[in-house]
Parts: structure tokens; C-alpha cells; sequence
């Protein structure tokens, strides 16, 4: 009698039955793979950002001690007893172009009440946001961020975004994206002691 090929034991040969099992394969892999990304993904966003952000209007602006562009100390905590702006921005930010002259106004109308602009460069290079401030006329304190850590303090996702701390240090006002005319003498009534 003859041996009966492998192939044909159980009436289905071992090849065609290797196809059947291989898709399965790939369809399990492909449907837990997207899984197990999607809670990777959403674990780092919870252990990335903090439950309560500190930056929070009504709360103690958190501090921070960086290099300006000129190679000057900039400490929030020497500001303390002033009204003050911390606009976080970048040479690439269109809205930013657009409300630096806004910022600019507002520094040189308030001098005389204490009120201090600060930028904060987010994700830009030194060169750019030096380059970016002389042809916007801008002089206040501007400084790096090394690592972005103070924009992470503050929540910052995109610049610009911008925060009024009172005279006390406390987060009056916060504008999420460009300023207005109007927003920023709204903002400014708050730090400013004019409500």
C-alpha cells in the first residue's frame, strides 16, 4: 500500500491550509496592534499633563528664571509688584506678527503704571526670535525656554498665547491665541487696577 501524501491526510492539503491560518494572523495583529498604540498614546497624554494645570487664572503664576536674548537673568519673582505680560510666541507665528505692534503699544502707554512685557520664545530658534524682535521694534525682556519647560507650566500648546499676572503674581487673564485691541484692554483693566 502506499503512503498517502502529507497534503492530502485530512483532504485539505497542508499548504492551502497554511493560507487559512496566516490571514487570521494578520487580522488579530491588525486589530490589537491599533489597541495597544491608542493606550500607549493616551497613557503618555495622562502622565504628560498634569490633572490640574498651574496656570490657572485665580491661581500664583508659576515662577521661572531664564536667559533673555541678551544674555540677561528674567525672574517672574523681580517682577513681583508690577503688572506684567507673559506673551509666549515664535518667529514663525503669523497671529504673533500680528499683535507684537498691540504689545508694543500697551508697553509704552502703561510704562508709567509699572507694566512689564516678557516674552517667552516658544520652539524657535535664538537667531529668529533675535532677527523677529528688531524688525518688530519690540524691546521688552524676550527669552528662551531651553527644553520647554516654562511653556509647560503654563499649559502652552501653539503660541501665541498670553497671560496678565496682577501686581500680587496672581494669573488675572489669559488670551489663547492672538489679542485683540479689545482683549487686551479688557486684560489690561485687570492688572492694571482699573476695574
Amino acid at each position: 500500500m502506499a503512503a498517502v501524501p502529507a497534503s492530502e491526510a485530512g483532504g485539505v492539503p497542508v499548504a492551502a491550509a497554511r493560507r487559512r491560518r496566516l490571514p487570521l494572523a494578520y487580522l488579530v495583529a491588525a486589530s490589537v496592534l491599533p489597541l495597544i498604540l491608542l493606550a500607549v498614546l493616551g497613557w503618555r497624554l495622562l502622565v504628560a499633563q498634569p490633572a490640574t494645570p498651574a496656570a490657572t487664572i485665580g491661581a500664583v503664576a508659576p515662577g521661572f528664571t531664564l536667559t533673555d536674548l541678551d544674555g540677561k537673568t528674567v525672574s517672574l519673582a523681580d517682577l513681583r509688584g508690577h503688572p506684567v505680560i507673559v506673551n509666549f510666541w515664535a518667529s514663525w507665528c503669523g497671529p504673533c506678527i500680528e499683535e507684537f505692534p498691540l504689545l508694543q503699544q500697551a508697553a509704552t502707554a502703561h510704562a508709567a503704571d509699572g507694566l512689564v512685557v516678557v516674552g517667552i520664545v516658544f520652539s524657535d530658534r535664538a537667531d529668529a526670535a533675535r532677527a523677529f524682535m528688531t524688525k518688530m521694534g519690540a524691546d521688552w525682556p524676550t527669552a528662551m525656554d531651553p527644553g520647554g519647560s516654562v511653556a509647560a507650566d503654563y499649559g502652552i500648546y501653539a503660541p501665541p498665547d498670553t497671560f496678565f499676572i496682577d501686581r500680587t503674581g496672581v494669573i488675572a487673564g489669559r488670551q489663547i491665541g492672538q489679542l485683540s485691541q479689545q482683549d487686551l484692554a479688557r486684560q489690561l483693566d485687570t492688572i492694571l487696577g482699573k476695574e
